[in-house]
C-alpha cells in the first residue's frame, strides 16, 4: 500500500507539471450565421461568429476577410485592432465587437455599406498552430424610389412608351404588364451601371393598338420588393393614326384615278373624233402626267388639228391638271398643319 501511495503521488505531480510546462491549445470550431444577411445600400451590417466549445479569444488572432487571407477586411492581434494592415476600402468602415469575446463571440460592424461590399466572409480564428473559419454570406439591396414612363409623339408605327429607373442592386427583373396583369413582350430592354455600380434601366414598347392602361414593374430578385407605375393610354393617338393612313391614301390615289379619267375621256373623244372622219396629225404616242408621275399610254388616233374638239380637249386636260396640282399641295399643307398641332397637344 505504501509504494501504491507513493507511485500515484509520482504521477499526479508529474501530470501537473507537464499542464502547468505544455500550453494548451484546445481544438474548437467556428459557428457563423447561417444563409445570406442582407445588408441596405448606404446602411450598416453586423456579422457575427461564435467558437464551440465556448472558450476565451483575448490571446487569439482574429481575421475577417474576403477572397485573400493576406488582405483582411478587419484584424485583431495580440489583444488589439491591426488597421494598418486592413485594406483600403474597409479603412475606418469596420468595427469588431468584442463584449462577449471571453465566451468567443466577436462581431464585425461595417458602415457606409455599397455594392463592392456584396459578396462571401471568411471568419478566422488562430490559436497557435490550429485554426478554423466560418464563411457568411452578404448581400447588398437597393431599390429604386425613381421610376417614370415617358411617352413619346406618335407616328406612323405607332405609340412608343419607355419606362426608366435608376439606382437597383442588384439587377432587377422588368416586364410590362396590361390591365390584366398580363405580361407584354417589350419592344427593347436595356441595363447600364454607373460610377457607384447600380443598375439603371430602361424598357420601351410599341403599341398599335389601345391596351386600355400599361404598367412598369420593377422587383428585386433578393428582396422581392416591387416597384411599379402605370399609364393610362386614351384612343386619341390611335384614331388619328388611323385617319392619318386613310388621307395619305387618298393622296396616294387621287392622281391616279384623274389621270385614268382623263385618259378615258380624251379616248372617247378621239375616238368620235375619227368617227367624223378626221386624217391627221398625232403620231407619237399620248403620256398623260400628273404632278405625281403617274403616266398612261394612250392609243394613237388620227385626229385632225383642225377638229374643233381636238383644241378644247387638250386645254381642259391642262387645266385639270393644274387644279389637281393646286389641290394636292392646299391639302398637304392643311394635314401637315393639323398633325404638328395635334402632336404639339399630345406632347403637352
Amino acid at each position: 500500500m505504501e509504494m501504491t501511495g507513493q507511485s500515484f503521488s509520482r504521477y499526479f505531480v508529474a501530470t501537473l507539471l507537464l499542464q502547468m510546462i505544455t500550453p494548451s491549445s484546445e481544438q474548437f470550431t467556428v459557428n457563423g450565421i447561417e444563409g445570406p444577411i442582407l445588408a441596405p445600400l448606404g446602411g450598416k451590417v453586423e456579422l457575427s461568429c461564435q467558437l464551440s466549445p465556448p472558450q476565451t479569444a483575448e490571446h487569439m488572432e482574429i481575421r475577417w476577410f474576403r477572397n485573400h487571407y493576406k488582405r483582411p477586411v478587419h484584424l485583431y492581434k495580440d489583444g488589439k485592432d491591426l488597421y494598418g494592415e486592413t485594406i483600403s476600402n474597409y479603412v475606418e468602415r469596420t468595427e469588431l465587437l468584442t463584449d462577449a469575446i471571453g465566451e468567443g463571440k466577436v462581431t464585425l460592424r461595417i458602415f457606409s455599406v455599397n455594392a463592392d461590399d456584396d459578396g462571401t466572409y471568411h471568419c478566422f480564428f488562430k490559436d497557435g498552430d490550429f485554426y478554423e473559419e466560418a464563411i457568411t454570406e452578404v448581400k447588398v439591396t437597393a431599390t429604386s424610389l425613381e421610376t417614370q414612363i415617358l411617352v413619346h409623339p406618335p407616328n406612323t408605327k405607332g405609340l412608343l412608351v419607355e419606362c426608366n429607373s435608376g439606382g437597383w442592386f442588384p439587377q432587377p427583373q422588368m416586364e410590362w404588364r396590361d390591365s390584366r396583369e398580363e405580361i407584354i413582350p417589350p419592344s427593347s430592354k436595356s441595363h447600364s451601371q454607373d460610377t457607384d455600380k447600380l443598375f439603371n434601366m430602361k424598357m420601351t414598347l410599341l403599341i398599335q393598338s389601345t391596351h386600355g392602361n400599361v404598367t412598369c414593374y420593377l422587383r428585386n430578385p433578393v428582396t422581392g420588393q416591387e416597384e411599379k407605375i402605370s399609364i393610362v393610354l386614351s384612343n386619341k393617338p390611335f384614331l388619328w393614326n388611323t385617319v392619318w393612313k386613310l388621307i395619305l391614301g387618298l393622296i396616294l390615289a387621287l392622281p391616279l384615278t384623274f389621270t385614268m379619267a382623263s385618259s378615258i375621256a380624251l379616248h372617247h373623244r378621239l375616238q368620235r373624233a375619227q368617227i367624223r372622219g378626221a386624217r391627221s396629225s398625232l403620231q407619237s404616242p399620248l403620256c398623260l402626267r400628273a404632278c405625281t408621275g403617274y403616266c398612261l399610254p394612250v392609243t394613237r388616233h388620227t385626229v385632225p388639228i383642225s377638229d374643233p374638239h381636238f383644241e378644247l380637249d387638250v386645254m381642259w386636260l391642262e387645266d385639270m391638271t393644274v387644279i389637281l396640282c393646286v389641290l394636292m399641295v392646299f391639302i398637304t399643307m392643311i394635314i401637315s398643319s393639323a398633325y404638328f398641332r395635334l402632336r404639339g397637344c399630345l406632347q403637352n
